[in-house]
Formats: C-alpha cells, structure tokens, sequence
C-alpha cells in the first residue's frame, strides 16, 4: 500500500507536498479500506492531524491548494483539517469554496465531531462560523484602546478553540468576544 500511496502523492505529502519524515494516515469513517482510504502525510501533518493544540495554521494554509485534490480521501482530509482551523479567516474562505460530491461529502462529515460543546448566544442559540451576529452590551477592549458598542454588528464570526469565545472583526481589528454577550443576527 505504501508504494500505491508512493505514487500517487508524487513521493511527497498529500497535503503540504514536503518530501521528508513521511506516513501512511488511515482517514477515520472510511467506506473502505484500500489504498483509497489512507493519505501519505508529512510529521507536520500529521502532528497536527492527531493534536489540535500542535495544529500550525501556518503550515495548514497548504490545505488551501490540497483540496483541490481530485483524490477523494485527500479532499475528505482537507475538509476537515480546514474545519479545525476555523479560527483562521483564510480557512473559512477556503471551506466556502470547496465543492465536494455528495457521497465524499457524507465522508467528509461523519469525521467531524459532533459531540463537541457548541457556542451558544446569549438566547441559547448555537453559532456557526461565518454567522452574523450583533454586541448586546458595551464591552472594552482590552489592549486596544476601543469599546464595542452595543448594537454593533460582526460579520462572518470565527469560533475559537473555546466554545465560549468567538473571533470577529470591530472597528477594522480581530477580536476575541464572549459568545454570551452576542446575539445572532
């Protein structure tokens, strides 16, 4: 199998196309278990694959052109390494962009999980990345000299490792927010 993946990844990872310190990953919830259910990945990769604490945003951008794959499990992969790198910006973009075909799609999902602790507003009702949603009270922000006034609107929220947080955009700066002081619009 190792071979196949060999070749097929161009002797390189599927993800990031580094050519050292490469291993085979059996992506979880396949319909099979050939070749066609594993990805050759680099230590970096894969690292970040099985810690999210070691996930590096940075090297994770190379997502950004592995979607793209015409491999199914490396766009399954891609999907949902993107999907743990939420808090970035350029990560949602890139999910807004994929197409995947609806039986990869299913695949692709049945990864992710469900049973982490949602983000909830101050009604009780579960936030999404790329949501909208508006301050209820005046918050100041600390290291940068503002307050967000209430009634502001932030859109296209990231959420963040801690589902009592969110990440958006006020006065033109990333901020952290409490999800409790927040409404979805």
């Amino acid at each position: 199998m190792l071979q196949i993946l060999l070749e097929r990844g161009d002797n390189a990872c599927e993800l990031c196309k580094s050519t050292s310190d490469l291993e085979t990953y059996t992506v979880p919830d396949s319909p099979d278990t050939t070749a066609n259910s594993h990805v050759l990945v680099c230590s970096t990769c894969l690292e970040g694959i099985n810690d999210n604490s070691k996930l590096d945003y940075n090297h994770m951008r190379c997502l950004t052109n592995s979607m793209w794959s015409t491999t199914p499990v490396v766009q399954v992969l891609s999907f949902r390494l993107l999907n743990k790198c939420l808090p970035e910006p350029w990560a949602q973009d890139a999910l807004d962009m994929l197409f995947l075909e609806d039986d990869v799609k299913h695949w692709a999902e049945a990864g992710l999980h469900e049973d982490d602790e949602p983000t909830l507003d101050v009604n009780g009702v579960a936030l999404k990345a790329g949501d909208s949603v508006t301050i209820i009270k005046d918050l100041d922000v600390k290291g940068a000299n503002f307050t967000a006034k209430r009634g502001t609107p932030v859109r296209n929220i990231g959420l963040s490792n801690n589902p009592l947080h969110i990440e958006g955009r006020v006065n033109g700066q990333r901020i952290v927010i409490i999800a409790a002081y927040t409404k979805k619009l």
